[in-house]
């Protein structure tokens, strides 16, 4: 037979001398040069996973840390992102060690002449005086969220108040400015009003007061009126209490709802040393925990606004505090938990224009957030009392404007007047919610009731399909109604400089 196939094809094996097969081991020489090279390309690994990591986490960071390590990494990471906060004893301070604030956040390019640019601005151009008739022009500034609330009411309450602040103005000859803006990203939440105050003081010379008013803060007493010549050397003016701020250090020793900057160097200087915690994301949480460790029964929570001033005026004292006017006399900031529930006994025994705790200036409701999904309060509490709030300073504003009902027959008059405009508009009484709308409306344009409607019944008679509003004295009004019956009104110029945009829900269900 021929050669005997090889099973599987499989290659032949060199034959032993002793017959058997081949052994797969390889020579000595060859086994040591391999294990050479496994070693050389496992060193060459580690060596490149070591220059990896150093890259990204750090040589340090591969080294075991003790709690001395810990510590220091802490020290360097809040350094990184602060950078302008250092410890700065003072041998003489027993009490801890303050910080200072190094210029990290700027609100804006650095300004060192503003009194002086201010002072010849005011010379050109003397129709814009900073004092009319011996009082101080004073600006209002307050403002919300670009965004709709939380829920509708909230939109609701929101007008209300700005009605509440209009009134007020409206009264005692004050300008305002309702602001929905974002200004700066960085600074939005309780910081938004920092470069707010900062523009309008820039692009407003002729106002010599900038007067800043959380919106949850409400007007209660319309008689009422700050006492500007008592603060003549001042430029800071903040309701307060100063044995609560520098014995005591309590983080609730003054209060920013509601305030007042005067238009000058200083202000602009103490805005730029207040902003830097202010930045969100990292710094401001960073800056919390510096606030939280050094003043007395703050919870741990980022920077805030309030915080920060208090914080700054404790630990340069020398540098703000002889311009800084800390008020008490009066409620330039009332807590509105101990006061709403005694307005009948105010009512009983006193009258408007006291402003201190007998009949409250200004009451704030802190906590509640009436725009917001939560609040430190239950929600139906808060809107109650801010009702009756309302209520209380609506009723002075009535009284106020009592002699503009002369008797009932004239405002049965009024009424059928308005009654037909409303029906060449297309339109009917749906509920007071609107017919308070309309009077707003009036109120703005600085009109009486009757005017108003004269005005418009005085022109030529137009069919209610073609009309899209009415044009009193520069005012725009434009009205959608819908099922919810959401009344838009937008563009009220006030002295032709300042603006709002606002809206009015009319709660008919």
């Amino acid at each position: 037979m021929g050669p005997e196939k090889r099973a599987g094809g499989a290659l032949p094996t060199t034959a032993t001398p002793n017959g058997g097969r081949a052994s797969s081991i390889l020579p000595r020489g060859r086994q040591i040069q391999r294990t050479f090279n496994n070693i050389k390309i496992t060193i060459l690994c580690g060596f490149v996973t070591i220059l990896v990591l150093r890259g990204t986490i750090g040589f340090g960071n591969l080294v075991p840390s003790g709690p001395d390590a810990e510590n220091a990494n802490l020290i360097e990471e809040t350094n990184r992102i602060l950078e302008e906060i250092r410890s700065d004893k003072d041998p003489d301070d027993q009490t801890g060690n303050f910080f200072s604030l190094n210029e990290t956040y700027s609100l804006g390019p650095k300004i060192t002449t503003w009194d002086e640019e201010r002072k010849l601005w005011l010379q050109k151009n003397p129709e814009f005086p900073n004092f009319i008739q011996g009082k101080p022009r004073v600006l209002l500034v307050t403002g919300s969220p670009p965004n709709p609330c939380d829920n509708p009411i909230g939109d609701h309450y929101l007008l209300k108040a700005i009605k509440n602040k209009i009134d007020y103005c409206r009264i005692h000859g004050i300008e305002i400015v309702y602001n929905l803006a974002h200004l700066e990203k960085e600074m939005a939440g309780y910081w938004e009003k920092l470069p707010l105050i900062r523009r309008l003081m820039l692009s407003h010379p002729e106002v010599e007061w900038i007067w800043w008013m959380d919106s949850d803060a409400l007007f209660t007493d319309m008689v009422f009126e700050i006492p500007f010549s008592k603060y003549k050397d001042h430029n800071l003016v903040i309701h307060g209490y100063p044995d609560l701020l520098f014995d005591q250090k309590s983080w609730i020793a003054v209060n920013t709802g509601s305030f007042l900057f005067r238009n000058c160097q200083w202000s602009l200087d103490l805005l730029d040393a207040w902003a830097p915690m202010g930045p969100k994301g990292p710094v401001r949480e960073e800056a919390g925990k510096v606030l939280t460790a050094n003043l007395k029964g703050r919870p741990a929570f980022e920077a805030d606004d309030q915080s920060a001033l208090i914080y700054l005026l404790m630990s340069q004292k020398d540098e703000w505090m002889d311009k800084v006017f800390i008020e008490n006399s009066y409620y330039l900031h009332g807590y509105w938990a101990g006061l709403v529930d005694r307005y009948e006994e105010m009512i009983e025994k006193y009258h408007p224009g006291l402003g201190d705790e007998r009949w409250p200036f200004v009451t704030h409701f802190v906590g509640c957030k009436p725009c917001g999904s939560y609040g430190d309060y239950p929600v139906e509490r808060c809107l109650k009392n801010m009702e009756r709030a309302f209520n209380f300073a609506d009723n002075q504003v009535l009284n106020l404007n009592s002699e503009l009902v002369a008797t009932p027959a004239s405002a049965q008059k009024n009424l059928q007047d308005a009654t037909k405009v409303l029906t060449c508009l297309g339109l009917e009484w749906h509920s007071w919610n609107e017919v308070l709308v309309l009077l707003l409306v009036v109120i703005l344009c600085k009109m009486t009731f009757v005017n108003c409607m004269n005005d418009v019944l005085g022109k030529e008679q137009l069919e209610s399909n073609r009309m899209n509003g009415i044009c009193l004295d520069s005012f725009s009004i434009s009205y959608s109604l819908s099922s919810s019956r959401l009344w838009e009104i937008a563009g009220f110029p006030i002295n032709g400089r300042v603006s709002f945009s606002y809206r009015a829900i009319s709660a008919e269900e």
